[in-house]
């Protein structure tokens, strides 16, 4: 027999129970689409991650009170509080003096914005005017602030595009006055939108020089705490220039030989790696639990063929009869268990690519990845084929005058 002649009777097959076939498709579609929609939004989580360390800077790292290695655990951070000291202005006057470029930045305050009628509560926070080039930020209309106003503590501010358009609905925030804390700001910058992630805006903060930060919420301690932005020279490797900063750092702080740092340095590479530390198993296990859904939809198309050779005994001997040979029988099967596995996996496919966009409205990108979608469909065929593949044999083992006696 002709193999388009076998696909066209096991499509005819499924078709003659439409309701049985498409309840069987559902462990498959839900299966395939619970293990899309997990790899999006894991590959999407991480391309944010990357994106965010891209956004520093590969030639960037971070000098700060605590390391990595510190915040792994409730301990460690304990121990970290009472060893590391605050990073003060000193330091960073220290440090640029004998690094190339160090910007330096105050943790952001929660504070009451308003303009006219209208109030929100945005975090502010304090930087260099240096850290603008340091953090590669994207600026939508104006400007960053320069040396001088920060030196002078001038009252300005750059702002986030979610807090441009609340404030100003109607026209450009740009060269208008805001008030933080009841003290009056201009705007001179809005920064370019970038979005959500899980469903918190990117684009709500506010960023004034360093010395108006001080001058606004005092000393920088505690929950005020500084942390500097450093990049190699140009040419430099980013690990030559991490050792030079740790060497002045310690230098700074007087350690000795045995002692450990008592600050953090954060690099990209380090960033990356605690992620992939954490969320690596986390990976694994969410993409395993919906993987046993394509487990119980193997069982289930097995458990529907199984149903389906015992009510068309009589149709496979009368076929045998006719001439039709194990291998059509044994085809025809594995053809209808394939069939409804990839229409199952097609199916998920599409609902994965509705949940995707609905989680990018509502939460944060996904990242609809074709290779998941390949997979996928890759996955249900051969879970098809294999929960197929008994049904098919116990067909074919069929002896004709047997199944026609068994059918009559």
């Amino acid at each position: 027999m002709k193999f388009v002649d076998t696909l066209k009777l096991a499509a005819a097959a499924i078709w003659s129970h439409k309701l049985r076939s498409v309840l069987t498709l559902l462990g498959m579609v839900i299966g395939v689409a619970a293990v899309v929609v997990v790899v999006s939004v894991i590959e999407g989580f991480n391309l944010y991650i990357d994106d965010k360390i891209n956004g520093i800077s590969t030639q960037s790292f971070i000098v700060s009170r605590f390391s990595l290695e510190a915040r792994r655990d409730t301990s460690a951070m304990a121990e970290a509080m009472r060893r590391n000291k605050d990073l003060t202005m000193d330091d960073y006057a220290y440090l640029q003096k004998n690094l190339s470029n160090v910007g330096a930045k105050a943790a952001p305050q929660l504070s009451e914005i308003k303009r006219g009628a209208r109030s929100l509560g945005v975090p502010v926070g304090g930087a260099t005017a240096n850290i603008a080039g340091l953090e590669n930020s994207e600026i939508a209309e104006g400007r960053y602030f320069t040396n001088s106003e920060d030196e002078a503590a001038m009252a300005v501010a750059f702002i986030g595009a979610n807090v441009a358009s609340r404030l100003f609905p109607t026209g450009t925030a740009l060269e208008q006055e805001i008030s933080i804390n009841g003290l009056p700001y201009r705007v001179i910058g809005i920064a370019v939108s970038k979005g959500s992630v899980f469903g918190v805006p990117q684009d709500t903060f506010i960023t004034i020089p360093l010395m108006a930060y001080v001058k606004q919420f005092g000393r920088l301690i505690r929950q005020r705490a500084l942390s500097f932005t450093a990049s190699a020279k140009p040419g430099q490797p980013l690990d030559d220039a991490v050792a030079e900063a740790r060497y002045f750092m310690r230098l700074r702080r007087r350690l000795g030989k045995l002692e450990k740092d008592d600050f953090g340095l954060l690099t990209p590479d380090a960033i990356t790696a605690m992620r992939n530390r954490i969320f690596g198993p986390i990976s694994v296990a969410a993409v395993a639990v919906p993987s046993i859904a394509l487990f119980v939809a193997g069982i289930v198309i097995m458990n529907m063929m199984l149903v389906s050779v015992t009510e068309r005994t009589a149709e496979i001997g009368l076929r045998k009869t006719c001439g039709a040979r194990r291998r059509d029988i044994l085809l025809q099967f594995l053809i209808e268990a394939i069939i409804l596995s990839v229409i199952g996996g097609a199916l998920g496919v599409l609902i994965a690519r509705v949940g995707d966009i609905l989680l990018t409205a509502v939460f944060f990108t996904t990242h609809y990845s074709v290779t998941a979608i390949i997979t996928a469909l890759f996955v249900s065929g051969a879970v098809g084929l294999l929960s197929g593949a008994f049904p098919a044999w116990k067909a074919a083992r069929l002896d004709p005058v047997e199944a026609l006696r068994m059918g009559a």
